[in-house]
This record gives C-alpha cells, structure tokens and sequence, in this order.
C-alpha cells in the first residue's frame, strides 16, 4: 500500500509523463514542417516512452492499493525559434522530469517504501540515458549550426531511432 502523499505525487507523475508526450509531439510537428523526418522520428520515439511512462506508473499505483486520478494537460509550445531552441528545450525538460523523478524517489526513501524506491530506480536509470542523448544531440547540433549536410546525416541517424524493448538500452 502506499501514502496518500506518494500516491498523490505519482499521480502529478502521471500528468507530467503526458504533458512530456503532448510537448514532444509538438516538437516533433516541428520537425516535419521541415521536413526533418529522422528530428521528427526522434520525438515521435520520445512521446511514445513518456505515454508508456504514464501507463507504468499507473499500473503502479493501481497494484499498491492507490487510486489513479487524471488531470488535465496544457497546450504545448508549438513555436520555436531554431533547431536549436527545440533541442535546447528538450533538453530542459529532459532535466525537469529528471528533477521530478528525483523528488519521488526522497518521498520515497522517507517513507521507507522499498518498494517504490526498487519501482523508481528504473526511471532513475533512463533520466540518466535521456539527459545525456539529449545533451549529445544539442551539442551536434550547435556544432553544425545551419550547415544542411551535417543537418541531413544527423537526420538520417535519427530515422533509425524506434522504441526500445522492455529492458533493453536505447
């Protein structure tokens, strides 16, 4: 069983794993206005594990005896001023849901909630992998600026990109 005030917390999780999806959907129409589709997969990819992390961490809460409360999600930032500002704010949130990861993981290390704490450390784990491709990413492209070729074989890496399996590295 959990607290009322883990699972209120892993419920504002809930929300901000879906706001995460809804911003990086954004991100990815970004994209594919410009016809980037490897930027657009990227993000796609990015929407779809925020989506599955809402979906975990209400199953989570539904298999401790919680109870799962939706709430609603803003209008994502459709305007951006470069390639750069959208790998910029990517980042910046990447270390936002970081932060938040973080905050559930003390709640429930006070708690004393084994449990949660072995639930969570696998967030814990991917922050760590999101952080740094993202941070990789905005550092390419700050390298390459406007330089179309560099543009285009980073967006050729990126078409790559699919959705991890359960349990395996990115």
């Amino acid at each position: 069983m959990i607290s009322k005030n883990l699972n209120k917390a892993l419920n504002e999780q809930v929300n901000f794993e879906f706001q995460s999806s809804y911003d990086y959907i954004a991100m990815e129409v970004y994209f594919k206005e410009k016809n980037l589709d490897g930027f657009a997969n990227y993000f796609h990819v990015q929407a779809l594990e925020e989506r599955i992390h809402a979906y975990m961490i209400m199953d989570y809460i539904a298999r401790t005896g919680g109870r799962i409360e939706l709430s609603a999600i803003s209008k994502p930032n459709m305007k951006f001023e470069n390639n750069v500002a959208v790998l910029k704010s990517a980042l910046e949130h990447e270390e936002a849901v970081t932060r938040s990861i973080y905050k559930l993981m003390d709640m429930a290390i006070d708690e004393n909630n084994h449990s949660a704490r072995n639930f969570l450390n696998q967030f814990i784990a991917e922050q760590d992998e999101e952080e740094e491709q993202a941070r990789d990413l905005l550092e390419k492209m700050k390298m390459i600026g406007d330089e179309p070729s560099g543009i285009f074989l980073i967006d050729a890496q990126l078409k790559q990109r699919t959705l991890p399996q359960e349990g395996s590295q990115q």
